[in-house]
C-alpha cells in the first residue's frame, strides 16, 4: 500500500442482487429507477439461446417496454457501441439493462456513456472522462468471471488501431448488479474455466496492487478461497447450482477488489492479445497469470505467500519465497485442471508481434499499479515465457 498522502475511494453498485432466482427482480428494479422503456444490450448467443427473451419477459412483467440489441460482440468494438447508440435513440429508450458476460456489460457501458455525454466512445479512454451521468443502468450477469456487472471498468476495442481502450469511469458503474446462478448453469465448461480464471486473475492482481487496502485485501483473499474450492466443480458439472452460486460470489468479491485496487501487467498484456488476435480475455489472463506472478514475485513475496494459503496450499515450514512459489505452482495446476491452453503459441500468437504488444501494454492504465515496474524488454520477456510455457 502506498504510504504517501493519498485518498482511497471505494466504488460499488448501489444495489447488488445475489442468489437463486434473483433475476426475476430485474423489471421491478428498473422500474424503481424510473425506467419506462428499457434498452436490453446483449449478444447474439443470448438471443439465440432464448435467454434474452426470458429476461425481456421479466422486464415486461413490470409494465416496461423493451428494445433488444443483440449486437455486442466478444471483445466489443467502437462500432458495436455506435450501432447501439443509434438504436437506443431511435427507439426512445430511457434505461439500459445489459445481459451476458463482460462483453455485453462493457458494450452497454460504452453506449450509456455516449448517450449521457454525447460524442464518441473513443473520447472516454482513460480515467473519469465523462462529465454527465449515464441513463439508469442494470447489469444482469450470466458468467462468473469478468465482474463487469459491478465495476467502473469498460474495455472497448478501437477498430482503427486494434487496441483495447481502457475506460475507467465511476459514472459507468451499474446502478444494480444481478447475479443469478440459474442464468449460469448452461455455460459450457470452457467458458466456465476461462471466466473463473479471469476472476482469479482479478483477485490476485488486486491483492498485489500498489494501491491495495485492507478492504480490497479481504475481498481478494475470500475470492481466491472460493475459486480454489468451487471452480473445478463448476467446470466438471455446469448444473451444480451450489458451485455456480459460490463462483458468482467469488467473481463479485474479486470485482470489489480490483474495482478499487485496480490490476497489473496481466491485464495490460491480455488487452493487447484481445485487440490483436480477438482472443478470449479470460483465456489470455489464465495463460499470462503465472508468468506475471513469477516476474512480480521479488516485489512482494509475502503477498504471494498469502495467496498460496488462500489457494489451499500447505506452506508450513517454508520460507516466504518458497511459499510464494507454491502459489504460482497452484495457479498453473488449477489452469491445467480446468483445461486452459498451455501457452500463447497454442492460441496462434506470433513472436513478431510481441514487441508492439509489449509497447502498448506499457501504455495501458492497468500496469500503473503492478507491484514491479517493467522495461519494454522485460514485458517482451514475459510474453516470450507465456508463448513457450
Amino acid at each position: 500500500m502506498a504510504l504517501a498522502p493519498q485518498t482511497f475511494g471505494f466504488f460499488s453498485p448501489t444495489v447488488a442482487l445475489m442468489g437463486v432466482g434473483c433475476a426475476q427482480d430485474t423489471g421491478t428494479q428498473a422500474k424503481a429507477l424510473g425506467a419506462s422503456h428499457v434498452f436490453l444490450c446483449t449478444d447474439a448467443g443470448m438471443v439465440k439461446l432464448g435467454i434474452a427473451d426470458k429476461v425481456s419477459a421479466m422486464i415486461a412483467a413490470a409494465g416496461l417496454a423493451v428494445t433488444v440489441f443483440g449486437g455486442s460482440e466478444p471483445n466489443p468494438t467502437d462500432l458495436n457501441v455506435r450501432d447501439g447508440v443509434k438504436l437506443y435513440r431511435d427507439s426512445g429508450c430511457d434505461a439500459i439493462v445489459s445481459l451476458g458476460g463482460g462483453s455485453s456489460h462493457d458494450c452497454a457501458k460504452g453506449i450509456g456513456l455516449v448517450i449521457g455525454n454525447g460524442g464518441d466512445i473513443r473520447d472516454f479512454e482513460g480515467l473519469d472522462k465523462s462529465t454527465k451521468p449515464m441513463p439508469p443502468f442494470l447489469a444482469v450477469n450470466t458468467t462468473a468471471g469478468t465482474a463487469s456487472e459491478m465495476t467502473r471498468f469498460c474495455i472497448i476495442t478501437n477498430t482503427s488501431t486494434h487496441v483495447k481502450m481502457a475506460i475507467v469511469d465511476w459514472r459507468c458503474t451499474p446502478d444494480v448488479a444481478i447475479n443469478d446462478p440459474l442464468l449460469m448453469v448452461d455455460m459450457p465448461p470452457a467458458l466456465t474455466a476461462a471466466t473463473g480464471m479471469d476472476a482469479l486473475t482479478h483477485a490476485v492482481e488486486a491483492y498485489v496492487s500498489t494501491i491495495a487496502t485492507p478492504i480490497t485485501d479481504a475481498c481478494a483473499l475470500q475470492a481466491i478461497k472460493l475459486i480454489a474450492r468451487w471452480l473445478r466443480p463448476a467446470v466438471a458439472n455446469g448444473g451444480n447450482v451450489e458451485a455456480r452460486d459460490r463462483m458468482a460470489y467469488a467473481e463479485y468479491l474479486a470485482g470489489m477488489a480490483f474495482n478499487n485496487a485496480s490490476l497489473g501487467y496481466v491485464h495490460a498484456m491480455a488487452h493487447q492479445l484481445g485487440g490483436f488476435y480477438n482472443l478470449p480475455h479470460g483465456v489470455c489472463n489464465a495463460v499470462l497469470l503465472p508468468e506475471v506472478c513469477a516476474y512480480n514475485l521479488i516485489a512482494c513475496p509475502e503477498r504471494y505467500a498469502d495467496i498460496a494459503v488462500a489457494l489451499g496450499e500447505n506452506v508450513r515450514g517454508l520460507s516466504t519465497v518458497e511459499a510464494a512459489e507454491k502459489a504460482i505452482a497452484a495457479i498453473r495446476r488449477l489452469a491445467r485442471d480446468v483445461g486452459i491452453p498451455k501457452n500463447l503459441a497454442v492460441l496462434g500468437v506470433k513472436a513478431e508481434d510481441l514487441e508492439v504488444m509489449a509497447g502498448n501494454a506499457q501504455k495501458d492504465a492497468c500496469q500503473l499499479t503492478n507491484p514491479r515496474t517493467a522495461t519494454l524488454a522485460q514485458v517482451v520477456g514475459i510474453f516470450e515465457a507465456a508463448l513457450a510455457a
